[in-house]
């Protein structure tokens, strides 16, 4: 007990010497890593606490110098206390180079949905494995979390294509795309990566251990632990040394890295099959810690990244500190709920080609709606401004992303007013009660739903704020040429060579002095739209008009609505505002000088694209 205690007072020092310190021991060749760790005598750790180093070689003083290494102290001073050291005969390398095949073959095939504990891999990795899916701090944004040497490596980039399983296990990488490589970090934070999930669906129990971790822990000497990984399957160990600093040969152009971590030992009572805790392929499991009664518990002690070099009698594991990772990364291991997402509004570098939102003219914008000093009001995947007079949205811009497009359920919504901007801005239900006007979403609610579970969630409820709404008649859309209005993005996507399958999407309504009103609102007669997208490296704009007649001189109230291919031009014209350069140069639509000559389309084939 009295052992215990004095180690307790003393480990804080010891955390913050070779933090600060270790680094100058490992600049000896062959140190191989410095650490905290119960002192061994005869093989047998005691229960006095060391500074414990490893080194490559150990030999006798006298031929030190011939290996070009000197001689480590026998205690060292740390604030005012002599802590004595140990020097263990130990080598690592990371846990990626595939040499075994024990564990389930389901961890090597393609899992849909994925699950931690599966093989994983950059397209020029061979394959390490899935430790746990987390989440963005700032959006919600699922990923998984594995090593920058399984997802990332020596020869690859950010935005580079994950796949799972690994190629090593099924070199069909097309198939078997999971995502793209989003963060990564290698040094004394650790080696950790994370990458989308964007061609799958997934879940968080880790294989064979049944847990889902929701925490993270602190590991301490002593503690039980147990990881599931894609070689090894399921192993037992004990934590055996903390704080530690290691030296490894990550090869290629990025060499020796120095990464901090835990060691990790076999536990005698739960011994692996042939004596190994970990071997490759294992690299990016998750350690977890077990509880006193032996039950695997959900907190997560480590991130695994290595062990010891082939031919090693001393089996061990090294594994990240999971708090300084999900500081590298930006990730917690819990998904925010979705009114605590930070708002991601309309992107302007979406399509790759920087096309920012319309700019009001001088009029538009002294009857703008301002939140937090900006006429431009961010969402969940679209933005919008909003007119004080007319309390409907002068243009709303969105993103629609078609990859990864979700279905989800609209019931339960209701439609709401923007607490952040005054009610006396907006128009609510009182408008829409007891008459055929429908509450009609500009940014189209299924254009919307993209994205990570969580923010194509928020993005649907989001999408119901009456900022986003204007009256239409009941009918609008069915009379306007069969619907071709509420489809135009669907056609774009179908019939145009996309690239990436990415859209922006501007609309609105067009404001005339002339609207006819009801229950003191005037209600607009007329919407615009306008799509841009990439096409073969190409950034292109195509402009249309829902109106009863193009000619704005013949009021047709009773006509039908009729939809129009027009130019940008054209809309800035009716709307009073401008669009970006680069999206008037992508306009390259010819059309007839006169009104009259002007034809409705009839069928989404008679778009130009």
């Amino acid at each position: 007990m009295k052992a215990k205690k004095k180690n307790d007072a003393l480990l804080p020092a010891l955390r913050r010497f070779v933090r600060t310190k270790g680094s100058e021991y490992l600049r000896d060749g062959n140190v191989s890593s410095i650490g905290i760790g119960y002192k061994v005598e005869d093989g047998k750790p005691t229960d006095e606490i060391a500074i414990q180093f490893t080194v490559r070689r150990k030999a006798e003083p006298e031929a030190l110098s011939a290996l070009g290494t000197a001689l480590l102290p026998e205690a060292i001073t740390v604030d005012g206390v002599a802590v004595p050291t140990d020097v263990l005969e130990r080598d690592y390398r990371t846990d990626f180079h595939v040499v075994s095949e024990r564990a389930s073959d389901d961890r090597k095939s393609r899992l849909d949905p994925v699950a931690p504990g599966a093989s994983v891999g950059h397209v020029n990795v061979a394959a390490g494995t899935v430790g746990c899916v987390v989440y963005d701090r700032v959006d919600g944004t699922p990923y998984v979390l594995s090593n920058w040497h399984v997802l990332h490596g020596p020869d690859g980039a950010l935005g580079d294509v994950v796949v799972q399983p690994g190629p090593h296990d099924d070199n069909r990488v097309e198939r078997n795309r999971l995502g793209r490589l989003v963060r990564s970090h290698l040094g004394a934070a650790g080696d950790c990566a994370i990458a989308t999930i964007e061609d799958r669906e997934f879940v968080c129990d880790i294989l064979e251990l049944g847990v889902a971790v929701d925490r993270i822990g602190e590991p301490e000497l002593g503690d039980k632990v147990v990881k599931s990984g894609r070689t090894t399957g399921v192993t037992h160990g004990i934590v055996r040394r903390v704080d530690a600093i290691v030296k490894l040969d990550y090869g290629g152009s990025v060499g020796e890295r120095e990464i901090g971590c835990f060691e990790i030992g076999p536990d005698p009572a739960r011994p692996a099959p042939g004596g190994e805790i970990s071997t490759g392929g294992d690299s990016g499991s998750a350690w977890v810690f077990k509880s006193a009664n032996g039950r695997t518990g959900k907190t997560l002690a480590g991130l695994h990244f290595g062990g010891e070099v082939g031919g090693s009698a001393d089996e061990h594991a090294l594994a990240c500190l999971p708090r300084s990772v999900f500081e590298k990364l930006g990730v917690t291991i819990t998904p925010p709920k979705p009114e605590a997402l930070a708002k991601k509004g309309f992107s302007a570098d979406f399509l790759g080609v920087r096309v920012g939102v319309p700019v009001l003219g001088a009029a538009a914008e002294a009857d703008a709606v301002r939140v937090d000093g900006s006429v431009v009001v961010d969402y969940t995947h679209f933005s919008l401004a909003q007119s004080k007079s007319r309390r409907f949205a002068f243009w709303v811009a969105w993103n629609i992303d078609g990859r990864t497009l979700k279905s989800i359920n609209r019931s339960g919504i209701p439609f709401v007013l923007d607490p952040r901007i005054p009610a006396e801005f907006q128009v609510g239900d009182e408008l829409y009660r007891g008459n055929r006007l429908d509450r009609g979403h500009l940014a189209r609610r299924a254009d919307l739903l993209w994205g990570a579970k969580a923010e194509a969630e928020q993005a649907n409820v989001d999408s119901f704020y009456f900022t986003n709404i204007t009256p239409q008649m009941d009918d609008f859309n069915q009379s306007a040429r069969r619907g071709l209005w509420g489809r135009l993005e669907d056609a774009v996507l179908a019939d145009a060579e996309v690239d990436d399958l990415k859209v922006s999407v501007y609309g609105g309504p067009v404001f005339r002095d002339d609207d006819r009103v009801f229950r003191g609102v005037r209600l607009p007669r007329e919407y615009w739209k306008v799509i841009a997208f990439v096409a073969q490296g190409v950034l292109k704009a195509r402009a249309f008009v829902l109106t009863q007649h193009l000619d704005q001189l013949e009021a047709l109230e009773l006509d039908e609505f009729r939809v129009y291919q027009v130019t940008v031009a054209e809309v800035e014209e009716r709307c009073g505002f401008t669009f970006p350069e680069a999206l008037r140069a992508a306009d390259t639509l010819v059309v007839p000088e006169s009104l009259a000559e002007r034809r409705p389309l009839d069928a989404l084939e008679s778009i130009q694209w």
